[in-house]
C-alpha cells in the first residue's frame, strides 16, 4: 500500500500534467514570477545605497541614480506581478475546462449501476466545486512555489552576502517549521476530504429540493427539509472552520519562529563587534531582508494547505475517471434489423443483493410483434425491459436480437435499434423540435418532425407555444404540462426508426381522449415495429398480440386479452379489479 505522502505527491504530478500541456503560458508565467520574485532583494539590497552612500556620504552620483531604480523596480514588479497573473490564470481556467470536458464526457460512458448508487450532488460537485478546488488550488500552488522560493533564495543569498554567520544563525528554525508543516499537511488532507463530502450533501439536498419543490409544498415538508439543509450546512461550516484554524494558527506559529530569529539576529547585529564588520545601510538591508523574509515564508507555509486541498479535490475527481466505463466489447453491428427478439431462460440479480428479480424468463418474440407486459409493482416488468438496451446485464440467460446475443452488439449499434418511452420523463432545457429530434435524429426534416408531433397528439399544443417548435421549454420542460411533456417523449419515440420500441407506462399521464388518439396513432404508424408496452392501465393493452403477466420476476401466464380473460387467472382478476374500480359510482 502506497503512504498518503506518495498518494498525494502522485496526485499532484498528474495535476501538474493537465497544466503542462500548456507550457509557453505557463513559462511565460515564471518568466514574470521570476521577476517579480527578484524584486524584493533588490529592493532590500538598495536600501544599503540609500543609507550609506545617499543619505550619509551625499554622493551625487548615487543620488541621481536612485530614484530611477527604486522606480525601475516597482515598475518591473508591476508589469512581472500582470504577466504572471493572467498567464496563470489562463492556464487555471483552461485546466478546469478540460477536467469538466473529461469529467461530463466520463460521465457519459459509466454504467447505470453508477447513477443509481451515486448520489446526483455529488456527481454536481465534481464538475464544479471539485474542479474549481484543483485548478485554483494548482496554481496558486504553482505561483508560491516559484515565486516565494525564488524571493526567499535571493533573500537568504543577499544576507550570506552580507553576512553569513548572521545568516547561519537564523536557520535553527528551520527544523522546527518542518515539523509544523509536516502536522499541518496530514490535517489539512483529512479535513479537505470531509469538506468535499459535506459540500457533496448540501449540493444533494438542494438539488433535491429544486426536483421535488411541489411534493414538498404539498405534504409540508419545508420545515424538514429545511432542517436537513441547515444540519448539512451546519456540518459543512464546523469541517470549514477546522480547516480555517488550522491554516490560521500554522501560519502565525511558523512566523512566531521566524520573529524568533529576527529577534535574535537584531540582538546580535546591535553588539559592538558586529557593529564593527557593518555599515548602518548594510545593517539596515539585512535587517530589511530578515522583514520581507515573513511573507514568502508564510506563502511557503500556506502552499501546503492549498496543495493538500488541491491533492483531496484530485483524489476524488481521478478517482471519477479512473473508474471503468460501461463495458462494451461487442463486435457485430446489425445494418437492417428486423426487430426479432429472443430471452432464453433469463435470472437477474442486482449486484450486492441475492434476491432474484427475473427468474426463468424464456420468450419469443417475432419482427412487429405488440408484448404488453402486466403485473403489480415490483413483479420485474422494468427490469425486464431494461435489459434488452443493456442498462443492465443479465445474471444467466441469453437474450438475442435477430439472432444475435446482445452482448457481441457494439453498444451504439444496439440501443439505435431501440426506442425508448419511460414513466419517468426525460426533456432538455432545449426547444420544442431539438427534444422531438434528438440525439442521431438532429437533422430530420421539419415534415418529419411536425408529422411525428402530430402523430403523438401534440401538434396542437406545440403551435399554440409562443415561437412553436423553436420555443424553449425549460428545465425539464417545467413550462408543459405533464401530459404535454409525455407527448413530446412519445413524438420522440415515433420520429425514431429504430425497429423496436419500449413504452413503459407512455401514456400514464394522459387525459382519456389524448390517450385514444395516440393508441390510435401508435396502432397505425408503428405496426411494423416490435413493441414491449408496460401498462398498469389494461384497457390499453387488449389489442397487444401477446400479454405476458408477471408476478414475482416470472412470468405466469401468456396469451391475448379474451384467452387470459377466459383463464379466470391473475390476468383476469386484475381485469375484474379495474374495471370494478373504475365503474362509475
Amino acid at each position: 500500500m502506497t503512504t498518503p505522502q506518495t498518494t498525494g505527491w502522485s496526485v499532484y504530478r498528474r495535476l501538474l500534467g493537465y497544466s503542462l500541456k500548456y507550457w509557453p503560458y505557463l513559462l511565460l508565467a515564471v518568466v514574470g514570477l521570476v521577476a517579480g520574485a527578484i524584486t524584493q532583494p533588490l529592493f532590500a539590497w538598495i536600501l544599503g545605497p540609500l543609507l550609506d552612500k545617499a543619505i550619509l556620504q551625499k554622493d551625487a552620483s548615487v543620488i541621481q541614480w536612485l530614484p530611477l531604480g527604486i522606480l525601475g523596480i516597482f515598475l518591473l514588479r508591476g508589469a512581472a506581478m500582470f504577466l504572471s497573473g493572467y498567464y496563470m490564470g489562463l492556464v487555471g481556467r483552461k485546466v478546469t475546462q478540460v477536467l469538466r470536458d473529461q469529467i461530463f464526457s466520463h460521465m457519459l460512458r459509466l454504467p447505470i449501476p453508477f447513477f443509481e448508487t451515486t448520489p446526483s450532488g455529488k456527481l454536481l460537485a465534481y464538475v464544479s466545486y471539485y474542479t474549481d478546488q484543483v485548478a485554483n488550488a494548482s496554481i496558486r500552488g504553482v505561483t508560491s512555489l516559484v515565486q516565494d522560493s525564488v524571493t526567499v533564495l535571493g533573500l537568504l543569498g543577499l544576507m550570506f552576502y552580507q553576512s553569513w554567520q548572521l545568516t547561519l544563525g537564523m536557520m535553527f528554525v528551520v527544523p522546527f517549521i518542518a515539523l509544523i508543516v509536516v502536522y499541518v499537511t496530514r490535517r489539512m488532507r483529512r479535513l479537505s476530504h470531509k469538506v468535499q463530502d459535506s459540500v457533496g450533501d448540501v449540493t444533494q439536498i438542494s438539488h433535491e429540493m429544486i426536483r421535488g419543490y411541489k411534493i414538498m409544498r404539498i405534504f409540508n415538508g419545508q420545515a424538514y427539509e429545511s432542517q436537513r439543509f441547515h444540519e448539512a450546512n451546519v456540518q459543512n461550516m464546523a469541517l470549514q472552520m477546522k480547516r480555517m484554524v488550522t491554516e490560521l494558527l500554522s501560519t502565525p506559529v511558523v512566523q512566531f519562529m521566524v520573529a524568533l530569529a529576527l529577534a535574535a539576529m537584531v540582538y546580535l547585529a546591535t553588539r559592538e563587534s558586529t557593529l564593527e564588520t557593518l555599515s548602518p545601510g548594510t545593517f539596515m538591508s539585512f535587517i530589511m531582508s530578515m522583514i520581507l523574509l515573513l511573507t514568502p515564508i508564510r506563502n511557503l507555509t500556506q502552499l501546503n494547505l492549498q496543495l493538500q486541498t488541491a491533492i483531496a479535490a484530485g483524489e476524488g475527481i481521478f478517482g471519477l475517471l479512473d473508474s471503468p466505463p460501461e463495458p462494451d466489447n461487442g463486435t457485430r453491428t446489425l445494418s437492417h434489423c428486423q426487430g426479432a427478439v429472443r430471452l432464453q431462460d433469463i435470472n437477474f440479480v442486482y449486484p450486492g443483493t441475492d434476491k432474484a428479480v427475473l427468474r426463468n424468463i424464456t420468450v419469443d418474440v417475432k419482427p412487429g410483434e405488440k408484448i404488453a407486459l402486466v403485473g403489480k409493482s415490483g413483479s420485474g416488468k422494468t427490469t425486464l425491459v431494461n435489459l434488452l438496451p443493456r442498462f443492465h446485464d443479465v445474471s444467466s440467460g441469453v437474450i438475442t436480437l435477430d439472432d444475435v446475443p446482445l452482448a457481441e452488439l457494439q453498444l451504439a449499434n444496439l440501443r439505435a435499434q431501440i426506442a425508448y418511452v419511460g414513466q419517468d420523463i426525460v426533456l432538455f432545457n432545449d426547444s420544442v423540435r431539438n427534444n422531438i429530434a434528438y440525439g442521431d435524429m438532429r437533422g430530420m426534416p421539419d415534415d418529419a418532425i411536425k408529422a411525428a408531433a402530430e402523430a403523438a397528439y401534440a401538434l396542437e399544443f406545440i403551435e399554440k407555444l409562443p415561437q412553436g417548435f423553436d420555443t424553449l421549454i425549460g428545465d425539464n420542460g417545467v413550462t408543459l404540462s405533464g401530459g404535454q411533456r409525455q407527448r413530446l417523449s412519445i413524438a420522440r419515440a415515433i420520429l425514431s426508426p429504430a425497429p423496436v420500441l419500449i413504452l413503459d407506462e407512455a401514456t400514464s399521464a394522459l387525459d382519456t381522449e389524448s390517450e385514444r388518439h395516440i393508441q390510435a396513432a401508435l396502432e397505425r404508424l408503428l405496426a411494423n415495429r416490435t413493441t414491449f408496452i408496460i401498462a398498469h392501465r389494461l384497457s390499453t393493452i387488449e389489442n397487444a398480440d401477446r400479454i405476458l403477466v408477471m408476478h414475482d420476476g416470472a412470468i405466469i401466464e401468456s396469451g391475448q386479452h379474451a384467452e387470459l380473460l377466459a383463464l379466470g387467472g391473475q390476468y383476469a382478476r386484475l381485469h375484474a379489479m379495474q374495471f370494478r374500480d373504475e365503474t362509475p359510482v
